[in-house]
């Protein structure tokens, strides 16, 4: 009778191979951090969200601390909070990043402003830093805000773009930018984790090939925060920016995150010139003088209300810790291969992201010229992958919110639909 039911239960979720299902309820049944799943708040219709790399889940809890939020510290506190705790909070933010999630010393990261905004004021101050030097060094298939700022700082400033073309699966190499860096390089922006192939780059051993060469180097941390750990203090890293709505769960357009090393202060002049980077921030004084520390990369008024979300999710990220949620990310983008390998390889879908754990971040790629219709019917049908023009669809996997079953579950949604 327990057969029967169990084949029926195959049948409905359109699984063919028991031994896939077995496999995902295995690694389900012994992953030591399966109860966070349940602090994320239930998607009604959704039966599996594989864009945890794009916009992660709101934690359960939420609603209740935006209500308390509104009616206390707004509501009730009203301009007061600025004193109490709202003037600080970029930098005790900035610091929680750092701790959990960056491998960071207090003092070097900041939260406010967009990506775009903070990769703006650090590559400009950065060209600045080097004036002796005229190149800008980045890979061509980074993500488009990064190129195009590259580009327009380049404008500002008179230096050339440097294109790496690197190898479209395996990503950006330490041989890739020590064949591009040179005297003229001022700096070399690269993303730690490929927004399309999922590639992981070996950020220790680049960044030190940039600094041989006397070059700045700045990684974008977007795709990687909060999935991949990181040791920006040991591993020499000048500069880094990373979203906070990916693996950091902060919600729709939550504020970036800025990290500058602390031999930088003072010396890096970020170009946007505003109130809250002042030395003194209420004399209204007729010119601009910039504070000392980290606060320097401040510039208007930081958005306290979207800055939120995210601190209930490095709360749940230190609990689980960073060894932890890395080790359930390959366990997950490692299942997602094996079922690739059984129900999708055969129907013509191509793998566009390494086999190598060690060098893959917190998603995996796929790739058919029929994905942009069937991601389509997909959401129709609850199913929520990501889809990247012209042909691939990225997987995902969240790994604190996201299953082994319900990854399968994506997985043979996909081979339904191209079937």
């Amino acid at each position: 009778m327990t057969e029967s039911l169990e084949d029926e239960h195959r049948r409905l979720a359109g699984i063919s191979s028991p031994d896939l299902l077995s496999e995902a309820r295995r690694l389900d049944a012994a992953d030591p951090l399966a109860h966070h799943v349940h602090a994320f708040a239930d998607a009604p219709g959704v039966s599996a969200y594989l864009d945890g790399n794009s916009l992660g889940r709101p934690l359960r809890d939420l609603p209740e601390k935006a209500a308390a939020f509104i009616r206390d510290d707004w509501g009730t506190r009203l301009i007061r909070s600025w004193d109490e705790q709202w003037m600080e909070l970029p930098m005790v933010l900035g610091d929680r990043v750092a701790e959990v999630a960056l491998g960071a010393a207090a003092g070097q990261t900041v939260v406010a402003d967009s990506t775009s905004v903070m990769l703006y004021k650090l590559m400009r101050a950065a060209v600045a830093a080097r004036p002796d030097r005229d190149e800008i060094v980045i890979e061509s298939g980074n993500f488009p805000t990064d190129r195009f700022i590259a580009a327009g700082v380049a404008q500002e400033t008179g230096a050339t773009l440097r294109w790496v073309e690197p190898d479209a699966l395996a990503g950006v190499t330490v041989d890739d930018i020590a064949a591009a860096v040179s005297e003229r390089t001022a700096l070399v922006v690269l993303s730690h984790v490929d927004y399309r192939s999922g590639a992981l780059a070996d950020m220790p051993a680049i960044t030190r090939t940039v600094k041989d060469a006397g070059a700045l180097m700045l990684w974008d941390l977007c795709h990687s925060v909060g999935s991949v750990p990181m040791k920006l203090d040991e591993w020499g890293v000048d500069l880094a920016v990373g979203c906070t709505y990916k693996y950091l769960n902060g919600g729709p357009g939550s504020p970036a995150f800025a990290y500058l090393r602390a031999e930088h202060q003072g010396t890096l002049a970020q170009p946007i010139h505003g109130w809250w980077g002042a030395a003194d921030i209420f004399a209204m004084g007729p010119e601009y003088a910039p504070v000392g520390g980290i606060r320097q990369l401040l510039s208007g008024t930081p958005p306290v209300l979207s800055m939120l979300a995210m601190q209930g999710m490095l709360d749940l990220i230190a609990e689980a810790g960073m060894t932890a949620v890395r080790a359930k990310s390959i366990s997950l983008t490692g299942f997602a291969v094996r079922a690739y390998d059984e129900l999708l390889a055969p129907l013509g879908v191509r793998l566009l992201t390494t086999r190598d754990a060690s060098r893959r971040g917190g998603h995996v790629t796929i790739g058919h010229e029929s994905f942009q219709e069937v991601t389509a019917r997909l959401w129709g049908d609850g199913i929520i992958p990501d889809f990247r023009f012209p042909d691939g669809i990225r997987l995902g996997l969240s790994p604190l919110s996201t299953t082994h079953e319900e990854t399968l579950r994506g997985i043979v949604a996909v081979r339904d639909a191209l079937a």
